[in-house]
């Protein structure tokens, strides 16, 4: 008979791996507690959190949020943390941790229904977030619009440049 604590355990898993469609899997050895505390905060700072689990209890709990293809991302010590935001700052900010710290590594993840390697998350905290595409975006409309307009103000300058000189001329012949 399961003890109480496992099963709430198993449940709250199973929960965040519903709820949450992006999360990414690390082998936290060799980080301190204080270390590990710095990451939590780091990640609330961009929407996500941190949970260390134990491998058989999240493997019972991926079965039962219908979850697949997790198995071999549990091998050894592992945290998960839950993206509730932007997937890319989630990705940066854990990759610059790691590369700061130089302790704990990536072992993928999962993106809605795509399984990451490491290699894959990399490839994602180097994209640009979704402020930086917005404004991509909105430049590359905005681009070819200005355009239009210094073409559509060109002949009315023209005009304007021609009656000044004419303004001009009939001054300087009065």
């Amino acid at each position: 008979m399961p003890r109480p604590d496992k099963i709430e355990a198993v449940r709250e898993i199973a929960e965040d791996l519903k709820t949450s469609n992006v999360y990414y899997f690390l082998d936290y050895r060799g980080l301190t507690f204080a270390e590990a505390t710095e990451l939590r905060a780091r990640l609330a700072k961009v929407d996500a959190s941190l949970k260390v689990v134990k491998n058989t209890l999240a493997k019972i709990a991926a079965a039962e949020a219908d979850v697949e293809g997790l198995t071999e991302l549990l091998q050894g010590p592992t945290a998960i943390a839950y993206c509730h935001g932007d997937p890319v700052r989630v990705a940066k900010t854990l990759q610059d941790f790691i590369r700061e710290k130089k302790k704990a590594s990536i072992r993928g993840g999962k993106l809605e229904r795509s399984l990451l390697s490491p290699a894959d998350v990399e490839t994602l905290s180097m994209m640009p977030n979704r402020e930086q595409l917005v404004a991509q975006v909105v430049a590359a409309i905005a681009s070819p619009l200005s355009g239009l307009v210094n073409v559509l103000n060109g002949p009315i300058r023209g005009l304007v440049v021609a009656l000044s000189q004419v303004q001009e001329q009939k001054a300087n012949a009065a």
